[in-house]
């Protein structure tokens, strides 16, 4: 079973993925932490020009044919970390500077096929939640279950705003409004699979949600559609 969980940025999508994952017992990839871990490589190795929002396309393509990239769950915590050539950069790769060009580095076609490539290796043999932007109609277009997720700019600026704020990161209100609202503008509008909800997804509003009522909605689309699936059996 494939449940692809797309939606613009900061609309919760990893938190109800993760928690369907965890109620029907699947695999969890968040593909968005895949693309930062590559957006933090390149800003690292000196890889992409912040002034004028470009790559060095010849040496990342030949990173890429080397690059590992892996996940790890903390059995402490229950969280999922994601390993860069075997480092654990899951609190790097949620810094402003990573957020602020992710959206930019991932338009690139040669990144997202490359991606795309992994993303669908980790259904092959097990059942999975993947969110992102392009999972139902690029990724995994003949997912089981597609759901699109969505929530007011203001919504998604204040929640942002605090995910940053309890990381100790100190940015203003405004900083962020911009870099949420920029990143939607690329990621509708980029030639590369740009964000759209797929004609056969089901939308969830989260603007007003609390995170059990947005479950309570994805299991009852999940039952709803796969009602006879194994996974879904007493």
């Amino acid at each position: 079973m494939i449940v692809a969980v797309d939606g613009y940025s900061s609309t919760g999508k990893s938190t109800l993925a993760r928690d369907i994952a965890r109620y029907f017992r699947i695999k969890y990839i968040d593909s968005g932490a895949m693309y930062r871990a590559i957006t933090l490589y390149a800003l690292r190795e000196g890889l992409y020009d912040r002034a004028n929002a470009t790559i060095n396309e010849k040496a990342l393509r030949k990173a890429l044919e080397h690059l590992t990239l892996d996940f790890e769950l903390d059995t402490d915590s229950g969280q999922q970390a994601i390993l860069l050539n075997g480092e654990d950069v899951e609190r790097e790769i949620r810094q402003m500077e990573v957020s602020q060009w992710v959206s930019s580095v991932s338009q690139y076609r040669f990144i997202r096929e490359k991606l795309v490539e992994k993303q669908r290796a980790f259904a092959r043999t097990d059942s999975l939640v993947m969110d992102g932007r392009d999972i139902g109609t690029v990724v995994f277009p003949q997912a089981d279950v597609k759901i699109f997720m969505t929530a007011s700019l203001e919504v998604r600026t204040q929640r942002r705003f605090k995910e940053l704020q309890e990381k100790g990161q100190h940015v203003s209100l405004e900083e962020v409004r911009h870099n949420v609202a920029e990143r939607d503008r690329i990621d509708q509008n980029r030639s590369e699979s740009p964000l759209r909800k797929a004609p056969d997804a089901e939308v969830i509003d989260n603007s007003h949600l609390s995170r059990q009522e947005q479950l309570q909605q994805a299991i009852d689309m999940i039952v709803k559609k796969m009602g006879d699936h194994p996974l879904l059996a007493p």
